[in-house]
């Protein structure tokens, strides 16, 4: 599409929208996940349509749990993080689109890990352990075109410790918002990260999440809409909790979910992330209206890297966990850049 005819296509699902006061908050003070000693992330995004793959890699090994909270998830591995299993240690978790086809990405992600001979020892066998989850976006451009095992490949080659990009890239890039009552009324969402700096005790927690709800995303500090359903004739946002509150008769449009990860520098057990996991799920409740539903198949993992050593309350780590990871949600719907007949935030706010 020519970029006259893209942004034609803007104005007309854009005009007249208003929008709450919020501006981005600034990339150094939002911190990112890779600040995390221990953690690499590396984006995969496909060119030839919306979507992607992103990878976070922990060369040492980590810690992890996981939490499953949406009614139609797509994962990977994930009973093996269960605190009873025998592995104790990841060497990766991949989040990606492409639905269930997504997961070949994870296949990509091993054969990195193999060539780097990184994962649980089996006599002289070295098997990388790689939990992944994925999200619906098979709706925007050809479904044909989803994550593959050369892109979780990709993804491991471009790992850094560098601050995660964000908006329209890697698990985010086909990812949208507010589809409650029909794609024409959502949103594009994207991919944010975030973190925060405990005092100057050196603990560090973090997280990523790639938005791609049903509902819509709320400013929890305002209780503003930030991105979401927008009314058909363009004067705002539906608030779709306001309309299920009213009856109104609503329409899920596809399938969506939320997937994101947790980390932390400190040491824990596998029982102690699986409880972080849980908790960090209150930054979903806290900032997308309504979470958890039966057409989302949200799914948060948590890592700890143990780089320091310090001995903490993971209550303490699992409430700063969901601190973080409402503001990485935040971080993914501002940082997302609008596509012909998705509108962003950015775009109505111009």
């Amino acid at each position: 599409m020519r970029r006259r005819e893209f942004h034609r296509a803007l104005a007309a699902v854009t005009a007249g929208v208003a929008l709450p006061a919020i501006e981005a908050a600034d990339a150094e003070t939002a911190g990112s996940i890779t600040d995390v000693q221990g953690v690499k992330v590396g984006h995969f995004t496909e060119s030839r349509r919306p979507t992607g793959c992103t990878v976070l890699l922990f060369e040492k090994g980590a810690t992890a749990g996981v939490d499953v909270r949406g009614a139609a998830p797509g994962t990977r591995e994930t009973d093996l993080l269960n605190p009873v299993n025998t592995v104790q240690k990841v060497q990766a978790i991949l989040l990606a689109g492409g639905s269930a086809f997504g997961l070949d990405a994870a296949s990509g992600v091993m054969r990195f890990l193999d060539e780097h001979r990184l994962g649980y020892a089996v006599g002289d066998v070295i098997v990388p352990i790689v939990p992944a989850a994925i999200l619906y976006d098979l709706q925007i451009g050809d479904s044909k075109i989803r994550p593959t095992a050369d892109s979780g490949y990709k993804a491991c080659q471009a790992a850094t410790t560098e601050r995660v990009p964000e908006g329209n890239v890697g698990a985010g890039a086909g990812a949208t918002i507010g589809k409650m009552f029909g794609s024409k009324q959502a949103m594009k969402s994207g991919l944010g990260s975030a973190s925060v700096r405990v005092g100057d005790t050196g603990i560090v927690v973090g997280a990523i999440v790639a938005v791609n709800a049903v509902g819509d995303v709320v400013d929890p500090k305002t209780g503003k809409i930030v991105a979401g359903a927008r009314k058909a004739d363009g004067s705002g946002f539906m608030d779709s909790m306001a309309r299920i509150r009213e009856g109104y008769g609503v329409q899920a449009d596809g399938a969506n979910t939320t997937i994101g990860v947790v980390a932390t520098n400190v040491a824990l057990d596998k029982a102690q992330a699986t409880k972080v996991a849980q908790m960090a799920h209150d930054g979903l409740a806290r900032t997308i209206y309504p979470v958890h539903t039966p057409s989302d198949g949200d799914t948060i993992f948590a890592v700890a890297t143990g780089a320091n050593r310090a001995r903490v309350n993971h209550g303490a780590i699992g409430a700063l966990a969901a601190d973080v990871m409402a503001r990485a949600v935040l971080r993914a719907v501002l940082n997302a850049r609008g596509i012909p007949g998705w509108p962003s935030y950015s775009d109505l706010k111009a």
